[in-house]
């Protein structure tokens, strides 16, 4: 368990630096500059780790993984490329999002983790999803000039469709690890 709970937490950070990285960037195919970047796509894979860690060793190992995720995906977020206040404010929004996000998850998993498979995944995904959408966008982008509520419900979308799509390796990599 201690490669597996090592992995997991680098993972987490790894998807949380990405992540901050490609939100500065909008999609500027077919119009959606104003509603989509490319963060969309990478972070629900941080939902995928928190809740393989949830299903696999339980809340309490799934809420370190998320300590050590935040900690490190601020901390080198704070360092890699950011100087200017709108990097800082996506670090500030990023870590503050992340943290309610990812715990509320493992809430809710661990609440619905006896029902069908599916059903703990998806619900704690999509909970999460909104609340780090609209916390993360609100915090980051609020009076900036950037459209941060289009953004925020074009990011949503596809973290939505994103995390409807993570079911699948959730499926395949849930009987790698040990069941809690």
């Amino acid at each position: 368990m201690k490669r597996s709970f090592l992995v997991l937490s680098i993972l987490m950070g790894v998807v949380v630096l990405i992540s901050n990285y490609l939100v500065q960037f909008p999609i500027k195919f077919y119009g959606l500059e104003k509603i989509l970047t490319y963060g969309a796509f990478s972070y629900p894979i941080a939902f995928l780790i928190t809740d393989l860690s949830n299903r696999s060793y339980g809340k309490i190992i799934a809420r370190k993984i998320v300590y050590i995720g935040f900690f490190i995906g601020v901390l080198l977020t704070l360092e890699a490329v950011f100087s200017d206040l709108i990097s800082v404010r996506i670090a500030i929004g990023s870590g503050t999002a992340f943290i309610v996000a990812q715990l509320l998850d493992v809430q809710i998993f661990d609440r619905l983790r006896k029902k069908k498979w599916f059903v703990a995944p998806l619900s704690s995904s999509l909970v999460g999803s909104v609340v780090d959408t609209f916390l993360f966008f609100s915090i980051s982008f609020y009076g900036t000039g950037i459209p941060w509520i289009s953004l925020s419900f074009g990011d949503l979308g596809v973290k939505i469709f994103v995390a409807l799509i993570m079911l699948i390796p959730f499926r395949l990599l849930q009987g790698t690890f040990k069941e809690a």
